[in-house]
């Protein structure tokens, strides 16, 4: 069985000029200095990761979570003879927030040498399955990783780049379980007509979905819809109540474990690692880095006007939270980046926990 997800991305076959054939016409960086197609080719057929291993062995607690994500309630992804869902063949190879410790020098030669040719911007395309027996809990995955293949210089509606196709063979118990293709565009955003300068405080400071845009026809009624769209609400409950209250008083409470100490977030009725229901909360300070980021495209929604950065924040208190990155765009957001805690209202009602970038008082 083969499965084929696209992503609605430009397809890879699609034209564009070749890496010898000169300058992008869309702006982006000159590949043809110094041959870089031909240095890009040589890395196909090279390994991305050898004898990897999964993090867990297949399991019926991430195949629920899957499931629960998914909406799929196929009787035969539970009970004593349950299967893992087969488009969950990815998963068990995902290095997490840790990353993976056991790809090939080839993997970040290739990665550094786009980014040094100004290719650092990159999106997900599409993915291609081919399942041939199922797993099971219990099942120990190992993978190998080879670079397929890298295409020619092509020029998409994002910008112009290079694709990048990897193949991972995935084995249970040492028998190949299945095929997962992968494939990602390295690019060089294309430039955008600029506008006037923003003052302090209007639109291009707000995260995403707090600003109404004008224009004419659709644009203008897409910019009216947004303007009248409302944020979605925060589920509040027993449990984290007590979060939202300090959001009210402008204040970031962060839960304490009441016997081992242990600071959580997001909050929880109990600790993880010593099991209490006792705790109390501390105020954190509001520095934070950005630990990662996603730039959302699509899809598109009323109250939000994509592309925008999402950001996880590492608090300086060592947990980690979700959140917009404001005073900056979404394409100057950086791994690593100061940041400091400011509290945004974005309707009559509503009033959230941003993170204003530079990190200073």
């Amino acid at each position: 069985m083969t499965l084929t997800r696209s992503q609605d991305e430009p397809d890879p076959s699609a034209g564009g000029p070749d890496a010898s054939g000169g300058p992008d016409p869309a702006g982006g960086p000159d590949p043809s200095s110094g041959g870089l197609y031909a240095r890009l080719t040589e890395f196909a057929g090279r390994s991305a990761a050898t004898a990897g291993t999964g993090k867990d062995p297949v399991n019926l607690p991430m195949i629920r979570h899957w499931c629960e994500a998914m909406g799929d309630d196929h009787p035969a992804y539970r009970g004593p003879d349950a299967v893992a869902p087969p488009t969950m063949l990815q998963a068990w190879t995902m290095g997490g927030l840790s990353g993976h410790t056991d790809r090939a020098s080839a993997h970040e030669e290739l990665f550094a040498l786009l980014d040094g040719a100004g290719y650092t911007s990159v999106v997900a395309t599409d993915c291609e399955q081919e399942y041939l027996r199922p797993l099971r809990p219990g099942d120990e995955i190992s993978f190998d990783t080879v670079i397929e293949s890298v295409s020619a210089l092509k020029t998409t509606k994002l910008g112009s780049g290079h694709f990048v196709t990897t193949r991972t063979d995935v084995r249970a118990g040492g028998q190949l379980a299945g095929t997962h293709r992968f494939r990602i565009l390295k690019y060089a955003p294309a430039a955008r007509p600029r506008g006037p300068e923003p003052t302090p405080g209007t639109e291009a400071e707000q995260p995403a979905g707090a600003r109404a845009a004008g224009g004419r026809a659709a644009g203008g009624r897409a910019a009216e819809q947004r303007a009248t769209a409302r944020r979605p609400r925060p589920v509040v409950n027993r449990d984290n109540a007590g979060f939202w209250e300090g959001v009210a008083a402008h204040r970031l409470l962060v839960q304490r474990c009441g016997d081992c100490a242990a600071l959580r977030f997001p909050w929880l009725p109990g600790c993880a690692d010593c099991g209490s229901p006792e705790w109390d909360t501390v105020e954190a300070s509001g520095a934070g880095t950005v630990y990662s980021y996603v730039v959302m495209h699509h899809p598109s929604f009323p109250a939000f006007d994509p592309p925008y950065a999402v950001a996880l924040v590492e608090l300086a208190e060592g947990v980690r939270m979700i959140s917009n990155v404001v005073g900056v765009p979404y394409d100057k957001v950086r791994i690593g980046m100061p940041v400091r805690l400011e509290f945004l209202r974005v309707d009559e009602e509503l009033e959230l926990p941003v993170f204003r970038a530079g990190g200073e008082d």
